[in-house]
């Protein structure tokens, strides 16, 4: 039995916090990796699924008939989104191989996820459709949670704001590249997602070579049994007060930017009465103001936070940012408007995304667990996301427009704002 590696404190080094700074290198092939998983995830989520799921019920004259369908949809898939993220973060923790224990989650998740994708380019009727949605989220969620644990693994704390930028900002560039090669390139639904599916083999693979892991042994494996897993999925709010603000926060601010861009499709179309095949061209020029303002936070306001020891403060003046674009919305009802709020819009979100997953690494209960205690933490992204165009179809509903819609989404991410302020042990 090889004796396991271990720190000045004693602990195995693979649980240790990390000291060693990691290069521009890895770094690139971390961001690769993630516009991968941003661009087959969300450019699928913003025209494929929901022209598909249009196609499928006949394309009916009442638009918000649709947006339930793709809602339903896709809630189911939030609801299996639930449970991926921490049972994926749980078994990661203790794998054993040789390759570590990422990196292999990393490799199986990218193959549902890719393999998915380009079944749901080959088959009809709602309920095919939403098996293999849903087995697309899942692939997703196994996926992001082992390449978000290697941030907890490898990356100092002094490098986790900027670290956090690499992952965030290819969010803004993966929609924008993603919509561009559907809408332009690949122009049917079963091209479009065959190339997303390949886009995201190929991003990924740089940070598996990339990526140098210290694997750990089956006598340091933590307790690997139903019970631990069940125990696990509950975090005492009272016992670790900070895991639980920082999780509600990301929670109420993901909420409130879900809502303000889930149906910013029909907005233009309906809320502004510029006709759907209209709005769909008006949609892209948002996008790239929304992408431009989320790449420059994320890296420039990562970086800061790092250089200033400060997380908070950034994460709330992000979420506020948020608040004031969903309330120009509100107030101002045209296209220019639009233009103001997705900058604010982008600007706020790139600052929190960034410097909030750097946050949450540090309000971590166990090193034992993070890759079960952070797949909890994503849930608060993906599932906000995956329900929102139901619960915003049923809002503009009930409220007869979008203007209740957007109040809801500002009055979220200012509760967000509040909430985060409420963490003690990370400035």
């Amino acid at each position: 039995m090889s004796a396991p590696q271990h720190t000045a404190t004693g602990s195995p080094a693979a649980f240790a916090e990390p000291q060693r700074a990691v290069t521009g290198a890895w770094i690139a092939a971390f961001a690769a990796a993630w516009l991968g998983v941003w661009m087959a995830q969300l450019g699928p989520f913003q025209v494929l699924l929901p022209l598909q799921v249009d196609a499928e019920i006949g394309h009916p004259a009442d638009w918000t008939d649709s947006v339930v369908a793709f809602g339903i949809v896709s809630g189911i898939a939030g609801f299996f989104a639930i449970l991926a993220f921490p049972v994926t973060g749980f078994l990661s923790d203790r794998t054993t191989s040789r390759f570590g224990r990422r990196r292999p989650w990393v490799v199986g998740g990218a193959a549902l996820f890719a393999l998915s994708l380009v079944a749901l380019g080959l088959v009809h009727g709602i309920v095919a459709i939403a098996v293999f949605w849903t087995l697309t989220i899942v692939g997703f969620c196994v996926l992001a949670s082992a390449l978000t644990a290697l941030i907890s693994d490898l990356v100092p704390v002094r490098q986790r704001g900027f670290v956090s930028g690499w992952m965030s900002a290819p969010q803004a560039v993966g929609i924008i590249l993603g919509v561009l090669l559907i809408t332009e390139v690949f122009v049917t639904i079963t091209l479009g997602y065959l190339a997303m599916a390949i886009g995201l083999a190929i991003l990924v693979l740089p940070v598996l070579f990339a990526t140098k892991e210290t694997p750990i042994t089956a006598q340091q494996r933590p307790e690997f049994t139903m019970s631990a897993l069940l125990r696990g999925m509950w975090i005492s709010p009272r016992k670790y007060p900070d895991f639980a603000w920082t999780l509600a926060s990301r929670v109420l601010v993901n909420t409130g930017n879900a809502l303000g861009t889930g149906l910013l499709l029909y907005y233009l179309a309906f809320g502004l009465n510029i006709g759907i095949d209209d709005a769909e061209d008006a949609l892209l020029p948002l996008i790239v103001v929304y992408l431009i303002c989320v790449v420059l936070t994320a890296l420039v306001v990562g970086y800061l936070s790092d250089r200033l020891a400060r997380r908070k403060v950034f994460v709330i003046w992000g979420s506020l940012a948020q608040a004031v674009a969903a309330f120009v919305l509100v107030f101002a009802t045209s296209y220019e408007a639009t233009f103001v709020a997705g900058g604010l819009l982008g600007l706020g979100y790139g600052a929190f995304l960034a410097v909030d997953q750097a946050l949450a690494t540090q309000v971590l209960p166990d090193p034992h667990d993070r890759g079960k205690d952070l797949g909890i933490m994503n849930i608060a992204f993906q599932v906000p996301q995956a329900l929102a165009p139901l619960l915003g179809a049923l809002v503009v509903d009930a409220l007869g427009g979008f203007r209740g819609l957007f109040m809801l989404s500002a009055i979220a991410a200012v509760l967000g704002a509040l909430v985060v302020s409420l963490v003690r042990h990370v400035k």
